[in-house]
């Protein structure tokens, strides 16, 4: 009797074991499939019509490491002029506007002074003196030559006409700054006004005086700026300086149009840092624009690095939570219903973003990841809804 309940003992042993493993494998093949039902997206006919979904596959893309910066638009110093009068006096006429445009030699105000009057009759005055002087120095160096007349005579005529000489040649120059052409003065020109020129072409941005104003030789009448070869300054921070080469492109836009990109390059690296621990950088604009105006805002982008990297189109990646998937197309099609209804089955996998750039960005895929498969690029957000939706079911 003994042999049989050991017997029974036994067999009741092997199989509880038997039917422990069955449970477990079942739990794991529950497991399994749960998992991979929580990654598969399956969808109707109608529904893929309704989603229009696109595919694509993962292509390799230049993209571009970047710095964010900030600036503004500005002109180098020769093409910023301010416009004083040599000598003070009131202004007679000016026909000045803030954002007039002029060109060079255009006249942008004209100046009265009767010390302009002085100035040009000295000039005369002495140009006919320096006449006579000329011909006595020529005829008491000839008499020099000839010993007729003392040296001492010829050495007085020699300094008189030199020392008038110089200061002719000093009214002039005077004249000549004054915008008042000494070849062309006569008795009959003399005059107490003189134009003021614009030194080049541009835009007037500020405008100080009006008719009638005085104004001494230091004060600015108008500013010219020259809108044609405007630049960016950028404004870097200390720790990504050293990343800042000549050379290397940058995309920025002005702040109040977001939607129009524009290019330039680094031409310029400042070598001082500001108290606000920053570097100024100059940059060169690709293409001029006559609309540009001085002192613009901008964001820029300063690309320092330029490799290639797998990459998919931005509306191919969705977020859930803190983890970032694509969708990839099934090769099978399954049937689904008493009418065997044409199912359209998508894979969800987890993927790592990187750098961002028009309109992709860089994906790091997982191990063993097929690069020819069929990405969904375009309806990605209605699989990860359709996916979340069935995890709550």
């Amino acid at each position: 009797m003994q042999w049989i309940y050991k017997f029974l003992f036994l067999l009741i042993g092997v199989l509880g074991v038997s039917c422990g493993n069955k449970s477990t494998e079942k739990v794991k093949t529950e497991a399994v499939n749960n998992d991979k039902a929580a990654t598969t997206v399956a969808f109707s006919q109608a529904q893929f019509d309704r989603s229009d979904i696109k595919y694509g596959k993962v292509e390799m893309k230049n993209i571009s490491a970047t710095i964010s910066v900030n600036g503004v638009l500005d002109v180098p110093p020769q093409n910023m002029v301010s416009v004083s009068a040599i000598m003070g006096g009131f202004i007679k006429t000016t026909a000045l506007l803030q954002g007039m445009k002029v060109k060079k030699g255009d006249v942008v105000a004209t100046i009265q002074n009767p010390d302009f009057i002085k100035i040009q009759s000295q000039y005369l005055e002495y140009k006919q003196k320096l006449k006579f002087l000329e011909l006595d120095y020529k005829r008491q160096e000839e008499l020099s030559k000839e010993n007729v007349t003392a040296s001492k005579t010829f050495q007085q005529a020699t300094a008189d006409y030199n020392s008038l000489l110089v200061t002719v040649a000093a009214l002039e120059e005077q004249l000549n700054m004054l915008n008042i052409n000494p070849s062309g003065l006569s008795q009959n020109s003399i005059s107490s006004i003189v134009n003021i020129y614009a030194p080049i072409s541009g835009y007037v941005t500020v405008v100080n005086v009006n008719i009638g104003k005085y104004v001494n030789p230091q004060d600015v009448i108008c500013e010219i700026v020259d809108t044609d070869h405007l630049h960016a300054e950028l404004t870097v921070f200390e720790k990504d300086i050293s990343k800042i080469k000549k050379g290397q492109r940058i995309r920025f836009v002005l702040v109040n149009e977001n939607d129009n990109e524009r290019t330039a390059s680094v031409y310029l690296v400042n070598h001082q840092i500001s108290p606000e621990r920053t570097v100024r950088v100059h940059a060169h604009l690709d293409k001029e624009d006559a609309s540009l105006i001085p002192n613009m805002y901008l964001k820029a982008l300063i690309e320092i690095s330029d490799n290639k990297y797998t990459a998919l189109p931005d509306k191919a990646i969705v977020s859930a939570g803190s983890s970032h998937y694509i969708f990839i197309k099934s090769n099978a099609k399954t049937a689904s219903g008493k009418d065997q209804e044409q199912m359209y089955e998508f894979h969800a996998i987890e993927i790592q973003k990187g750098i961002a750039q028009n309109g992709y960005t860089e994906v790091v895929l997982p191990d063993g990841f097929d690069i020819s498969s069929e990405v969904v690029i375009n309806g990605a957000y209605d699989l990860l809804s359709k996916m979340n939706n069935s995890e709550e079911e």
